[in-house]
């Protein structure tokens, strides 16, 4: 009788329109699935394929240099390895793998950079100290070796996004959990949808009322990232169903998990949105995806549901608790930790680090290399072919340079603070001041860090690049230009000891008047050329380029490679032509390096993926000033940081070697060096208006506050005094007379020359009038009671301790016996002399030769 019926009802009208109905529905859904099915199927390889094997352009740092007797232990290397993309295990499209055993390290780089030159070697440590370089293939020792340079970013495309890529196996088994918790629990269970938690979705939808997120596998999120817009439909759920079928039918689960693990947003830091826990733990930890923690993988895979929410944690300390201790609950409840494993990690303070990624991925210098890239590339070459970028940057500087930048405008800010009222009185808001700075090894012209603004999300406009007045930052090229023309012979000659008035002037020129003013008004009256450079002193400078030539100082200007715009005017001795940080820097290598000049380079290398050379970049060197000037320069500027207005830096705590200069225009600026790096800071405003801080107070600072930080580095900590090259002398003279310092002399100082422009003749005030015209024994029975001298007058000396080349040796005094007698008396006088000179005389390379020239040179 059922039986009938279900054939009578099957065979009658209403039973076959609900059959049709059941089969075009059916029919339809077919069709649906096999349209995503063939649609989808070529895009997945197309797309996903190239992801896994990650074949989009990296950006390395510079490689470490590692050396025998160098402080550094087996974990620190290990680290720098793995921020370097090593693996402690043999996986495909990594730069090689590493080996512990025990104190020994075995670094084994993949064939793509053995190619490029990466040795085979095995670091053997004891205690904190490399205590041995093995070549694993000719069993040599090796004093020292570069090692892979750690990778900055792997950024490309259209959007500001960063990636770092990693593989399943870098993921720490903590991480894993913790998403797996989060997001997918059973995730290596299903096919690709999980449909318990389907149900329980459709039931939230109609219980809530709301069309609930809760339904989609990890498998369901790749495949959302990949094709699908977020729109919460029905439909766009099926869609991601049937393609993540299809990736799981076409991958494994690790590999889809590394898919996930790449692509995933994780937030805003800065304007950079961050994709992937690689970038992530970096942005948010400042450390490499294997070293994360237990509170801090919770805290990543809490933030997945509302990433933005969690962009701003570091000011917002509750939020980021809040979404760890929520990971941690269902961590808890999947039974992945224990309940005192929670309440361990919930105790731990989550040290969320500020700002954007300034100090892990340096993103100036990085839109730097890519805009030089996409010059010579196309964008689908640099995201499809594997190029390896290899430049000049230090992470550790880069890192340094980043926490001097921050504590230094914040300094500056509250400056700008007290002088908030004023610019509230006019209806005006209180500016924030911008930063730029800029580290180059001023041997190599490498650029080792750089902070192009204080916060890149801020602004993104690298004012390293930017052009405004050096102001004082400038006058070291004059003097140079000065001291350089008394070498070539040109008159007058200048030298550190020439004075000049510092008054108030008003200078002729072109048909036009042109009247500078000192900084804070204070004039000095007579000074010398160290004094007006170490003070800063315009009217000062303008006269010494007055009295050298304006053209002189332009024709060196454009020697050192600087703007050639500029022109020869009063204005150019103070700094009044723009110039860029980055141009100022390439000028004072030359100083820094013994009148060479480097030209400053970001990139070193660009390799293909099988190691071929793209690009090389070379260190370009040429010779652009006299070394003897380049010294008396840099000894200047020592003079600027021990006593002048660069004595900031020393008052900040830098103790270290260094010379100097401060600069203040409408901006405040310093460049200074040590012996193996130089640094140029600027602060000031993008609308050019007047930052009203002196260079001594926004700029020094900051500057001090990088170079202590760069000399605890190994790299750097070896700063010595700068060498004194062949043809200069140092001498000791009068301040007052400027002439050389005798015994009587109250008050002397060491003054540097060029050999054969430093003074002859004796402090005129205080005895030397005896030496320079009288007879040495007469003299000496002046000072000392009784005239025991009755020989001939002898000529002046030439020096202190030096016989007057004009005589002969042998020549006997009266009342000798003897030649031998009579040179025996005279060594004896000599040996006399030199005991009571030997303090103030000259110090030079060649101390066999007598000081020439003229006595004290006044311009």
């Amino acid at each position: 009788m059922r039986v009938r019926i279900s054939r009578d009802f099957l065979t009658s009208r209403l039973g076959m329109i609900l059959a049709s109905a059941g089969l075009f529905i059916f029919l339809v859904a077919l069709g649906f699935g096999i349209y995503y099915w063939v649609s989808y199927g070529r895009m997945i390889d197309a797309r996903l394929s190239g992801h896994i094997e990650q074949t989009t352009a990296r950006i390395y740092a510079a490689p470490m240099r590692i050396s025998t007797g160098q402080k550094m232990t087996v974990g620190d290397l290990a680290n720098h390895l793995q921020r370097a993309g090593y693996s402690e295990l043999d996986a495909a499209g990594t730069p090689g793998r590493y080996i512990l055993h025990g104190n020994e390290l075995e670094i084994r780089p993949s064939s793509e950079s053995s190619s490029a030159g990466q040795k085979r070697i095995i670091v053997d440590f004891s205690g904190h100290e490399v205590q041995k370089i093995r070549s694993m293939d000719s069993g040599a020792e090796l004093d020292s070796v570069e090692v892979d340079p750690e990778l900055l970013t792997s950024l490309f495309g259209d959007s500001r996004e960063k990636r770092r890529a990693i593989q399943f196996d870098d993921l720490p088994k903590i991480l894993r959990d913790a998403v797996l918790s989060v997001e997918d629990k059973r995730f290596f269970e299903h096919p690709g949808f999980d449909f318990i938690r389907i149900l329980g979705a459709a039931w939230a939808d109609l219980h809530q009322g709301v069309r609930a997120q809760g339904a989609s596998t990890i498998s369901m999120q790749v495949a959302r990232s990949f094709f699908f817009s977020t729109e919460r439909t029905w439909r766009r759920k099926i869609a991601e169903t049937v393609v993540a079928l299809e990736l799981e039918r076409r991958f494994t689960k690790p590999q889809i998990f590394e898919l996930y693990a790449n692509e995933i947003y994780l937030g805003n830091r800065g304007s950079f949105a961050i994709h992937g826990f690689g970038e992530a733990s970096l942005a948010y930890f400042n450390k490499d995806v294997r070293e994360v923690t237990l509170p801090e993988a919770a805290f990543l895979a809490g933030i997945i549901h509302a990433p933005n929410r969690y962009s701003t944690a570091e000011r917002r300390p509750e939020r980021a608790v809040e979404a760890r201790d929520r990971a941690l609950l269902m961590m808890t409840e999947n039974h992945v930790i224990t309940v005192d494993q929670a309440r361990d990690a919930k105790k731990t303070p989550l040290h969320i680090v500020g700002g954007g990624l300034e100090g892990s991925t340096a993103p100036y210098f990085v839109d730097m290399v890519k805009e030089h890239l996409l010059d010579r590339f196309s964008e689908a070459d640099l995201l499809s072919q594997s190029f390896r970028i290899y430049t000049t940057l230090d992470p550790d500087l880069q890192r340094a340079a980043s926490d001097a930048v921050d504590i230094g405008i914040k300094n500056v800010d509250v400056q700008l603070a007290r002088r908030s009222a004023r610019w509230k009185k006019a209806g005006q808001t209180v500016p924030q001041a911008q930063v730029a700075l800029v580290v180059l090894d001023p041997h190599t012209g490498e650029i080792k860090a750089l902070v192009g603004g204080r916060d890149y999300g801020q602004s993104q406009l690298n004012h390293v690049l930017s052009r405004r007045q050096p102001g004082s930052a400038f006058k070291p090229f004059v003097y140079a230009a000065a001291f350089q023309g008394s070498v070539d012979g040109i008159q007058p000659i200048v030298t550190p000891a020439t004075t000049i008035m510092d008054e108030p002037t008003t200078f002729d020129f072109d048909g036009k008047e042109y009247t500078p003013n000192n900084y804070g008004e204070k004039f000095r009256g007579r000074v010398t050329v160290r004094e007006a450079l170490r003070y800063s002193l315009n009217v000062a400078t303008v006269k010494v380029a007055e009295l050298v030539g304006y053209t002189r100082v332009t024709d060196m200007a454009h020697q050192f490679g600087l703007d050639p715009s500029i022109r020869p005017t009063p204005a150019v001795a103070l700094g009044a032509y723009e110039m860029t940080p980055l141009e100022v820097a390439g000028g004072y290598t030359i100083l820094a390096n013994n009148g060479v000049r480097t030209e400053p380079i970001f990139i070193r290398d660009v390799v293909n993926a099988s190691g071929d050379p793209l690009e090389h970049n070379a260190v370009s060197k040429r010779q652009a000033l006299d070394p003897r000037v380049a010294y008396l320069v840099t000894n200047l500027l020592e003079d600027v940081v021990n006593r002048g207005t660069g004595a900031t830096v020393r008052a900040r705590g830098f103790t270290a070697p260094a010379a100097g200069k401060t600069g203040t225009s409408r901006d405040g600026w310093f460049a200074g060096y040590t012996s193996n790096l130089l640094c140029i800071v600027w602060v000031g405003f993008d609308d050019n208006r007047d930052l009203g801080v002196s260079g001594t107070n926004s700029a020094a600072p900051i500057w001090a506050e990088f170079m202590k930080r760069a000399i605890t580095l190994p790299a750097y900590s070896n700063v010595h005094p700068f060498a004194m090259p062949d043809g200069v002398v140092q001498v000791s003279i009068d301040p007052e007379t400027l002439q050389l310092a005798t015994p009587l002399c109250p008050v002397t100082q060491d003054e540097v020359y060029v050999e054969g422009t430093q003074p002859t003749e004796y402090c005129s005030l205080h005895g030397g009038r005896l030496a320079n015209e009288g007879p040495v024994g007469s003299w000496l029975s002046r000072i000392f009671g009784g005239d025991k001298s009755k020989s001939e007058p002898q000529p002046p000396l030439g020096g202190p301790g030096e016989v007057s080349p004009n005589r002969p040796r042998g020549d006997g005094l009266p009342g000798d016996s003897s030649a031998e007698s009579q040179a025996s008396e005279e060594q004896n006088k000599k040996g006399v002399f030199r005991r009571i000179f030997g303090i103030f005389g000259g110090k030079k390379k060649d101390a066999d030769k007598a000081p020439q020239g003229s006595a004290n040179p006044q311009p």
